[in-house]
């Protein structure tokens, strides 16, 4: 599977985790050159408090398109160590 935004692959695995929907990808098949931290967080009432990323590739912002779960609950324990992505990032083959 392959993250992409603003034509350029973000992540590459053929090891995601998928949990409503959702690719979680290793967090070293991320690449960090496209990533910074971001401040949000939000809750999840059985995965926990996830934290963001923003995307910046060639100089555009897509802000929070990414998010993890730093230390997730127990039922969501396959996704620790795993990155997610939304707004306007492919997802593909």
């Amino acid at each position: 599977m392959k993250a992409i935004w603003n034509n350029q692959v973000i992540a590459e695995s053929n090891d995601t985790v998928v949990v409503e929907g959702n690719h979680y990808f290793p967090f070293d098949s991320v690449k960090s050159d496209f990533i910074k931290p971001s401040e949000t967080k939000s809750s999840c009432p059985w995965k926990g408090q996830a934290s963001y990323y923003s995307l910046v590739v060639d100089g555009e912002l897509n802000k929070d398109a990414a998010w993890y779960y730093p230390d997730p609950k127990p039922a969501a324990s396959e996704i620790k160590g795993r990155v997610a992505f939304w707004k306007g990032v492919k997802v593909e083959k």
